[in-house]
């Protein structure tokens, strides 16, 4: 299976619950995550991240649906068309 480059952008709303969550399974899916940047919003209690990942759409798809089930943490990908 090809694999796609694209990014991911994460909201976690509350940061002193979902951050150390969040934060394994990036590490569980490190070898697919080329680049990462976070920015604490601490006047609304959430942080951004950003992630620039490399992989197969199978493995993207299991990374934003681990996230995705993390209660507070919203996730969006965006992969480019060609290879």
């Amino acid at each position: 299976m090809d694999k796609r480059l694209g990014f991911m952008g994460i909201i976690i709303t509350d940061r002193n619950n979902q951050a150390a969550e969040v934060n394994k399974v990036l590490s569980e899916f490190g070898s697919i995550i080329q680049g990462r940047m976070g920015i604490p919003y601490k006047e609304r209690n959430c942080s951004v991240i950003t992630i620039i990942v490399d992989a197969t759409t199978d493995d993207i798809g299991a990374l934003t649906g681990r996230l995705g089930l993390i209660k507070g943490v919203s996730v969006k990908s965006a992969l480019h068309k060609g290879k």
